[in-house]
C-alpha cells in the first residue's frame, strides 16, 4: 500500500511537470517554424529555421528592449535589497515612538491594488518630466512593502546581544546593520532579490503606461506590439519570448536553492 501511494505521488508530480513544461517546449519549437507552418498545428517543425531569431535581433528593437528590461530589473532589485533591509532592520531592532504604527502603515499599502496607483504615478511622472525615462520606469519599485515585512521578520530572529557586541566594539549603528546583521539574513536577501528581479522583468502595466517612444520599451511591452490590427506575428512573438526567458532560466538555475528556501521561509518566519 505504501509503494502504491508513493507511485501515485510521483505519477502526479510527473504529470504536473509535463503539463507545466509542455507550453514552454511548444514555444521553443514554434519559434523555429516558418510563419506559414505555425498554423498547421504540427508539434515538430517540418523545416526548422533561425530566421525568426535573426529578424527579432536585427530587424526590430528587441536588443534595446532587452537592455531596458535588464537595467530596470537590476537597479530595482539592488534598491529593494538595500532600502527594504535598512527599513526592516530599523523597525525590528531600533526602539522609537510610533515604530509599530509605521510598520502597520507600510503593511496597509499591500492592500492597495497596483492598478489604483498607476494614475497617481502617471500624474506625478508627467508633472516632473519622468515619462519616457529610466527613472520613470524605476521609481515605483525602488522599495516594496512586502520586502520591508520580509526583512523585518528575519531581523527580529537575530539575537540582540550579538548586535550589542558590535556596538561595544565601536561600530556605528549603520556599521552594525551592514557588517553584523545583514550577513546573517542572506537567505532572506536572496529570496527577496529573486522575487523582485522576476517581478520587474515581467512587469507590463506600468511600462506600458509610462513609456512612449519605441526605444524605451521593455520586453513585455515590445513583444505585445507584435500583435496588432494587421495581424499577429506569432513567429516573432515566440522567438522573442524564447530569448526573453533566458535570464529567468539563468536566475532559476543559479539560485534555485534560494528560491525554494525563500518560498519556505516566507511562510514560516514570524
Amino acid at each position: 500500500m505504501k509503494h502504491l501511494v508513493t507511485f501515485s505521488i510521483y505519477a502526479l508530480l510527473v504529470l504536473g511537470s509535463v503539463v507545466m513544461f509542455f507550453p514552454f517546449v511548444w514555444m521553443l519549437l514554434t519559434s523555429l517554424k516558418p510563419f506559414p507552418e505555425i498554423f498547421d498545428l504540427r508539434f515538430w517543425p517540418q523545416a526548422p529555421t533561425l530566421e525568426n531569431y535573426r529578424e527579432v535581433l536585427f530587424k526590430t528593437q528587441f536588443p534595446r528592449w532587452f537592455f531596458n528590461s535588464l537595467v530596470v530589473a537590476l537597479l530595482t532589485t539592488l534598491s529593494v535589497l538595500f532600502f527594504d533591509a535598512l527599513v526592516g532592520y530599523t523597525l525590528a531592532k531600533l526602539r522609537f515612538p510610533g515604530r509599530n504604527f509605521v510598520f502597520v502603515l507600510i503593511l496597509s499599502t499591500l492592500m492597495v491594488p497596483t492598478e489604483m496607483l498607476v494614475i497617481p504615478w502617471y500624474v506625478m511622472s508627467t508633472a516632473y518630466g519622468w515619462t519616457d525615462t529610466y527613472w520613470g520606469l524605476l521609481f515605483p519599485g525602488l522599495i516594496s512593502a512586502f520586502g520591508v515585512f520580509l526583512m523585518r521578520q528575519f531581523f527580529q530572529t537575530l539575537p540582540t546581544d550579538l548586535l550589542d557586541a558590535g556596538r561595544i566594539d565601536g561600530l556605528s549603528e549603520f556599521g552594525v546593520f551592514w557588517r553584523v546583521a545583514l550577513p546573517l539574513v542572506r537567505p532572506a536577501l536572496a529570496a527577496l532579490g529573486i522575487f523582485t528581479f522576476l517581478g520587474n522583468w515581467n512587469a507590463f502595466l506600468w511600462p506600458l503606461v509610462v513609456v512612449q517612444s519605441p526605444q524605451m520599451r521593455t520586453i513585455p511591452v515590445g513583444v505585445a506590439l507584435f500583435s496588432g490590427e494587421a495581424g499577429t506575428a506569432w513567429n516573432l512573438i515566440m522567438a522573442a519570448s524564447s530569448l526573453a526567458v533566458l535570464p529567468v532560466l539563468l536566475v532559476f538555475l543559479f539560485f534555485q536553492r534560494q528560491i525554494i528556501e525563500g518560498v519556505v521561509l516566507t511562510g514560516v518566519k514570524g
